[in-house]
């Protein structure tokens, strides 16, 4: 298969690319300059320029049977923007519209769009996961615009040769993950003490590989047409035990102090930092059992094995993270 990746030089795209490769798929990256950040070896490159509801994709997608729609505007940690409900539509609405309009003209065979458990909402009952089934709830710019997204590729395919399949993953890590992940990884890899040892919340997430796998899945399978998947690696975790195997995928003990909820939340009130907390606090499930029986999917590596390779990554990259600080 010829297919098409957007996002292609960001932390999921470079995977996905190169597993594609070794699915034995031609791959062509979209890239918005050139010369782009280096990529696997046979990965064909087309240059389209900033991403804007006017990008012309003709020449990126001829002769091409699908595409894997990555790009996106996701979490930005220091915003600039006056508006950003508005930048966040730009990138994640206007351009997926253009796009989809444009598979669809060309007679594009399927559009593979990854999504966000955000469009489902923040948080679950710990007893209670979210299905593909559930009225989404989103609540912030991020979510609202992938649900708008998800809304044009059904428009924009609707009565044409071109189908879609949504995928909507909880937080991803991996090699080259950032943000707060990264974060949580550097602090229990230089030792600190965490005040996160009495938490019995239940949260999902998903290792990057899983999540190339069920990309290509989607992509490959004529059963996975029209339909919107969660995913997950499969293995809830609360916050204090994914500490403890951060720990071990380390090869060092966890440093957990067992600080109340309550405490916690009453300090993020008072710093100003609520929203983190609750993400730290709360739960958020997903059942990616649809995905698993309708077109027999099973994540290829465990939550430990992804963290061992995470860890891994890590460690390699220690110089680097011994003297920056930022994070995506």
């Amino acid at each position: 298969m010829k297919v098409l990746v957007t996002g292609a030089t960001g932390f999921v795209g470079r995977h996905l690319c190169r597993m594609l490769i070794d699915a034995g798929h031609e791959v062509r990256a979209a890239v918005r300059a050139e010369p782009s950040p280096a990529l696997a070896d046979g990965i064909g490159v087309v240059n389209v320029g900033e991403l804007s509801a006017g990008t012309l994709w003709r020449d990126a997608l001829a002769g091409q049977d699908a595409v894997v729609h990555l790009a996106a505007r996701t979490h930005v940690m220091h915003e600039t923007e006056s508006n950003p409900e508005m930048a966040y539509r730009r990138m994640n609405v206007e351009v997926t519209r253009r796009l989809a309009n444009e598979c669809a003209l060309l007679g594009i065979k399927r559009i593979v769009f990854m999504s966000s458990i955000k469009v489902n909402g923040e948080a679950t009952p710990k007893d209670r996961p979210y299905t593909a089934d559930d009225t989404p709830a989103p609540e912030d710019a991020y979510g609202r615009t992938k649900l708008s997204a998800e809304k044009e590729l059904a428009r924009a395919t609707e009565g044409t040769s071109t189908d879609f399949v949504i995928l909507r993953p909880p937080l991803v890590y991996g090699p080259g993950v950032k943000g707060n992940f990264e974060k949580l990884m550097r602090a229990v890899a230089a030792g600190s003490w965490l005040p996160l040892g009495s938490l019995a919340n239940r949260r999902s997430l998903i290792y990057v590989e899983n999540l190339c796998s069920a990309l290509i899945q989607c992509l490959e399978s004529s059963k996975a047409a029209g339909r919107t998947y969660l995913v997950s690696d499969g293995d809830d975790l609360s916050t204090t035990s994914l500490v403890r195997r951060i720990a071990a995928a380390f090869g060092i003990p966890a440093r957990l102090l067992p600080v109340p909820t309550p405490l916690l939340k009453l300090a993020g009130k008072l710093t100003g930092k609520s929203a983190a907390i609750a993400r730290l606090t709360g739960s958020l499930r997903v059942d990616g059992s649809a995905l698993c029986s309708e077109l027999g999917w099973q994540p290829p590596y465990s939550v430990d094995q992804g963290l061992e390779r995470t860890a891994a990554w890590f460690k390699d990259q220690e110089p680097r993270h011994g003297t920056d600080g930022d994070a995506a």
